[in-house]
C-alpha cells in the first residue's frame, strides 16, 4: 500500500527527531569534554573534506540522494538495481582514488585549510584527516543507499542513520572524558582526544553504510556486480543530474571552507563556529526534512504531469511554511542566546568565553534563518523540474561573493594593513553567509518566475515583509517575558523560562499571522493538519 505525504512525512520527522537528539547528545559530551580547545579546533578543519563529501554525497536530502530519488521514482527492481549498481561503480573507483589521495596529502591539505593555524593544532588535524580519509568513499555509497530506499518509499532508515553515528561518537567521548587524566601535559591531551574524536566519526559514517544493506536486499535493489549494464543513455541521465547537483551543493560546503579559512586567523573560532551552527541546523534539519523529503516526490509528479498550477500553489505553501518556521525559531534564537547556550553548553570545559563568543554567533545565525531554508526550498524545486545546473551557476557567483564579504567583514587585511572599516570578527563570516543565502533566495526566484509565469512574486515580497514583522516582534516579547520571570537560578528553572517565554512568544506569533492574514492562514493551517502532523 502507497504511503500517503502524512505518513511519509511523520516517518521522516520522526527519524529525524531521534537524530537530532543523538546530535545535540553529541554535541553536549564534544563541549563538555573539549570547550573550545586544540583539539575540537583542528577537528573542525580535518573534518572539512571528510565532511565534504559526507554532505553533499551522503547527506540525506542532499543532492546525491534528490537525484536517486528523482532517477529511480518509477523504475522497476530490476532497472533500479542496474542503475544502483553502475552509478555504485563508477562512483567507488573515483572516490577511492580521493580518499588515497586525501590520506597521503593530509598535512599539505591542512596548511591550505588552516594557513594561520598554530603548528600544535595543524599535527593534530592532518593526523585526524588521515583516520576519516575513507569516509570519502563511504559517502557516496552511503548516499545512493539512502536515495534508493527512499526512491522505494523506505523513510525510516535514512532518517535515523545519524543517530547510530551519534551515539558511537558519544560511548567514544564519554569514555575518554570520564578516564582522561587531568595531570597530564596539555598537548598529550589534546592529541589523544581528537584521534579519538577522528576515529569515532569514522566509524559512525561506516555503520551508516552496514545498516542499509540489509533493507536495500530487502526491497530487491542491492548486488554486487563489477560491471556496468545500464543503458548509455541512462547513465548520462543520471549524471546530468548528479554532477551539477553535487557541484551546486558543493558550493555551499567550499562556503564552509572559506569561511574556516579566515576563522583560522581567530583563535577558537573554528569550534565556536561547530557549536554555533549545530544549534541552528537541529532545528532546521527537523523542519527541511519535514517540509522537503516529502515535497521533493510532489515537484517530481507535478511536473511529469505539467500541472503547472498546482505546483506553483505547493511551491508557494513550501515558502510561507518555510518563512514562518524560520523566523520564528530565529526570533527566538536572537532574543534567548545567553540562556539557549548556557542550558545546552554550559557546563564542564565550556567556560564564560565560550559562552559569549557562541552566543553572539547564534544571534547572527538567528537574524539569517530565513534564507537558509527557503533556499533549500528552492533548490529543490528545481531540482524536482529537472534543473539542475541553475542552482549550480547562482551557488558559483555566491563562492566569489562569500569570498569578498568574508575578507570585508573580517577587517579586509592585505600587505598594506586593513582595508575594509568593518572587523566584526568571526560574527561576520556568519553575516556573510547571510548575505549570500539571501542573494541566492532571490535570484532563484526570479529564475523560478521564468519557469512558472503564475509564481506571484509580489504577494510573496508582501508576505514576508509582513512575516519579519511579527517575527521582530514576537521576539521583542520573548526577551522581556523571560527577564520578567524570576526564579531561582538552576538548570530545570533556566528551561521553564526558556520555555514558558518562547511558548507566550509562540502564542503572539501566531496571533500576528492571523491578525495580518499571512497567506490566507486557514489554508495554512489545513496544510500543516493534512501533510504534517499524524492524526
Amino acid at each position: 500500500m502507497a504511503k500517503t505525504i502524512k505518513e511519509i512525512a511523520f516517518v521522516v520527522t520522526l527519524g529525524t527527531l531521534l537524530s537530532k537528539l543523538g546530535g545535540m547528545a553529541r554535541q553536549l559530551i564534544i563541549a563538555g569534554a573539549f570547550g573550545i580547545s586544540a583539539s575540537y579546533d583542528a577537528y573542525n578543519y580535518a573534518y572539512i573534506i571528510p565532511g565534504f563529501f559526507l554532505v553533499i554525497l551522503g547527506g540525506v536530502n542532499g543532492p546525491l540522494h534528490n537525484s536517486m530519488v528523482t532517477l529511480l521514482a518509477e523504475k522497476n527492481k530490476f532497472d533500479s538495481r542496474q542503475l544502483i549498481t553502475s552509478i555504485n561503480n563508477i562512483l567507488t573507483l573515483v572516490l577511492l582514488i580521493i580518499s588515497f589521495l586525501i590520506f597521503f596529502s593530509s598535512d599539505f591539505l591542512i596548511n591550505i585549510v588552516g594557513p594561520s593555524l598554530n603548528p600544535e593544532i595543524k599535527e593534530i588535524a592532518a593526523s585526524q584527516l588521515k583516520i576519516m580519509s575513507p569516509i570519502i568513499l563511504l559517502s557516496g555509497l552511503i548516499g545512493i543507499g539512502f536515495g534508493s530506499l527512499n526512491a522505494k518509499k523506505d523513510f525510516l532508515i535514512p532518517s535515523i542513520s545519524p543517530f547510530i553515528s551519534s551515539i558511537i561518537i558519544i560511548i567514544a567521548i564519554s569514555n575518554f572524558w570520564i578516564n582522561k587524566d587531568n595531570t597530564t601535559e596539555l598537548f598529550a591531551l589534546d592529541i589523544e582526544g581528537g584521534i579519538i574524536l577522528a576515529k569515532a566519526t569514522f566509524i559512525g559514517a561506516l555503520s551508516q553504510y552496514l545498516i542499509q544493506i540489509p533493507f536495500l536486499i530487502k526491497k530487491g535493489i542491492f548486488a554486487i556486480n563489477f560491471s556496468i549494464k545500464t543503458k548509455y543513455s541512462e547513465i548520462k541521465r543520471a549524471w546530468r543530474m548528479i554532477a551539477p547537483a553535487s557541484l551546486s551543493s558543493g558550493m555551499t560546503q567550499i562556503n564552509v571552507f572559506i569561511d574556516l579559512f579566515f576563522a583560522s586567523r581567530i583563535v577558537g573560532a573554528a569550534a565556536a563556529l561547530s557549536y554555533s551552527t549545530f544549534l541552528v541546523q537541529a532545528p532546521l534539519g527537523i523542519i527541511s526534512n519535514t517540509i522537503l523529503i516529502p515535497l521533493l516526490p510532489v515537484f517530481v509528479s507535478l511536473r511529469a504531469k505539467k500541472n503547472h498550477s498546482k505546483l506553483v500553489k505547493k511551491v508557494n505553501q513550501g515558502l510561507i511554511i518555510s518563512s514562518t518556521s524560520m523566523m520564528f525559531l530565529g526570533s527566538i534564537f536572537v532574543s534567548l542566546s545567553t540562556p539557549i547556550v548556557i542550558l545546552i553548553y554550559g557546563r564542564g570545559s565550556f567556560n564564560q568565553e565560550a559562552i559569549d563568543i557562541v552566543s553572539q554567533l547564534l544571534i547572527a545565525y538567528g537574524i539569517g534563518m530565513p534564507f537558509y531554508l527557503c533556499r533549500d526550498l528552492l533548490v529543490r524545486v528545481f531540482y524536482g523540474i529537472e534543473d539542475s545546473k541553475t542552482p549550480f551557476k547562482i551557488s558559483i557567483i555566491a563562492i566569489f561573493l562569500n569570498l569578498f564579504f568574508d575578507w570585508f567583514l573580517i577587517g579586509g587585511s592585505s600587505p598594506w594593513g586593513d582595508l575594509s572599516p568593518l572587523n566584526l570578527g568571526v560574527n561576520g563570516l556568519v553575516f556573510s553567509t547571510t548575505f549570500v543565502n539571501f542573494f541566492a533566495c532571490i535570484i532563484l526566484l526570479v529564475k523560478l518566475k521564468n519557469k512558472l509565469d503564475t509564481l506571484d512574486l509580489s504577494n510573496l515580497l508582501s508576505q514576508n515583509l509582513k512575516i519579519i514583522l511579527i517575527g521582530f516582534l514576537s521576539g521583542i516579547s520573548s526577551f522581556y517575558i523571560f527577564n520578567i520571570i524570576y526564579l531561582p537560578y538552576s538548570f530545570f528553572t533556566l528551561l521553564i523560562k526558556i520555555l514558558i517565554s518562547s511558548g507566550a512568544s509562540l502564542i503572539i506569533f501566531y496571533c500576528l499571522l492571523l491578525a495580518l492574514k499571512i497567506d490566507d492562514i486557514d489554508n495554512l493551517n489545513k496544510f500543516f493538519k493534512e501533510k504534517f502532523i499524524r492524526l
